[in-house]
């Protein structure tokens, strides 16, 4: 039983007590307050909602957009949706936001209430807080019956989307139909079922086949794009009969890719193979998080670019990206994010920018991978009592690497010649993640170790 307020949004499980998850009426209060700050700041009443496929969106659409409706907004609906889709409407609609009903990456007995701004970005962290006033303030506008707001469906808006993806001049479907590509697609049963079929079939590919492709939000497996998840596609993919498996999370803002070997080519890597198609066809900047692999500075410098790391966060990274007019960025979580389309993590158009580069390699995704610096990120996480002042922790580990280069713009990262070591406290529980990055795998793990163990004796000296 859970109920997470952070910077992009309400979260929580279904069924429960009211404050402990996501209720009714947390999500009439949530929704209430939202309604009002979008009318405060915007003065536009009008809001776009989408949803992913897990049972418990179509109830909160209606709970959602009935709210709306009474604050007298306009509420256009675009139904079984993904997370970028949603967002590239909002502005097309001229609407003053967006609210994407879906928990991502979280098991099916979760959802969430993501808040667009009226550019379809994620609201910042000062403007989620507003929001969070106002739901605990209660002061919130209902409107006279004669003013309410209301409410149309709309679902072509996934196929707007994709004759976007299409006018990129750096999507090339030529090229990727002559190269006839037999593909695998795991949709974990959302909307990746409905979005990426459509896609495919634009971009000249015929040969694929749908695995968990039934948008009935019943995920068949844990539905992060982790290699220990994708066993089944990845046998699939290793029998044989395909050049190149996809995965794609609920809401179809991750994307993580399968080799012909059916290995997995790890999610950290989707972003820097197609940046390293987007730089390569013309110069310019990069962005990723401080927990994403370093392969992606390592290419941008070789391509004559610059790399700036932002804080974990995509409303983070889009606004480092815009700060340096980053060409493309994103998290290393498969997150892509190409500004020439939207400022978004997009899985549809990180599939269309690969397939192009693959197509163009002329070779297999295998040896696409291996072009690449082969790093390995080891992420672990240490509890300590609730009683514990992590920030003393924090500040103690940064005083025992004082002469390494550290930079403390999401909680504690440090530079080591070859490696790197990322600490952030968790703001909902007494547990500090660390994120380890090196050339093997076991040295990663060795370096996330020591830290660990550093945050031991440190706390056993304050006790």
């Amino acid at each position: 039983m859970a109920l997470i307020k952070s910077i992009s949004g309400i979260r929580g499980t279904i069924g429960g007590l009211e404050g402990e998850a996501l209720t009714p009426g947390d999500i009439v209060k949530f929704t209430s307050a939202f309604g009002q700050w979008v009318k405060d700041n915007t003065d536009i009443k009008k809001i776009v909602v989408g949803r992913d496929a897990r049972p418990s969106g179509k109830y909160i659409t209606q709970l959602v957009a009935s709210t709306l409706q009474a604050q007298g907004i306009e509420v256009v609906d675009l139904g079984l949706s993904t997370t970028p889709t949603v967002e590239m409407a909002v502005p097309v609609e001229n609407a003053g936001g967006g609210i994407i009903i879906t928990a991502s990456h979280n098991p099916v007995g979760w959802n969430a209430l993501k808040l667009l701004n009226r550019d379809g970005e994620f609201i910042s962290a000062a403007e989620g807080e507003t929001v969070l006033k106002i739901a605990e303030e209660g002061k919130v506008q209902y409107a006279q019956s004669k003013d309410l707001g209301s409410y149309s469906k709309n679902d072509t808006y996934i196929d707007y989307h994709i004759s976007k993806i299409l006018e990129l001049p750096l999507v090339d479907v030529e090229v990727i139909k002559e190269r006839n590509f037999k593909i695998a697609v795991d949709a974990v049963n959302s909307t990746g079922g409905i979005a990426i079929p459509i896609l495919l079939e634009k971009l000249g590919v015929k040969n694929y086949e749908m695995f968990y492709g039934e948008p009935n939000g019943q995920f068949p497996h844990n539905p992060e794009p982790l290699p220990e998840n994708i066993t089944t596609l990845c046998s699939e993919v290793e029998a044989g009969r395909f050049d190149l498996g996809i995965v794609v999370d609920p809401d179809v803002d991750r994307l993580a890719f399968v080799s012909e070997l059916g290995e997995p080519l790890g999610e950290e890597y989707s972003l820097v193979m197609i940046a390293d198609y987007i730089l390569k066809n013309g110069s310019g900047n990069t962005v990723s998080n401080l927990s994403s692999t370093r392969a992606l500075k390592d290419i941008t410098l070789k391509n004559g670019g610059s790399y700036e790391a932002s804080a974990v966060g995509e409303v983070n990274v889009v606004n480092k990206m815009k700060e340096t007019n980053a060409v493309i960025g994103g998290e290393g979580n498969g997150g892509i994010i190409y500004p020439e389309l939207h400022y978004g993590r997009d899985a549809l158009v990180g599939i269309a920018l690969f397939l192009t580069h693959l197509a163009k390699f002329g070779k297999s995704a295998a040896l696409l991978r291996s072009m690449y610096p082969n790093y390995h990120i080891s992420k672990n996480k240490i509890e300590l009592t609730p009683e514990m002042d992590i920030d003393e922790v924090l500040l103690a580990i940064k005083a025992k690497y004082a002469k390494k280069p550290i930079n403390e713009i999401d909680g504690l990262k440090i530079e080591f010649d070859e490696e790197w070591v990322h600490l952030r406290k968790s703001n909902t529980e007494p547990i500090i993640r660390i994120y380890s990055e090196s050339e093997s795998q076991s040295t990663a793990d060795h370096l996330a170790n020591k830290i660990m163990m550093d945050i031991k004796e440190i706390v056993t000296e304050t006790v």
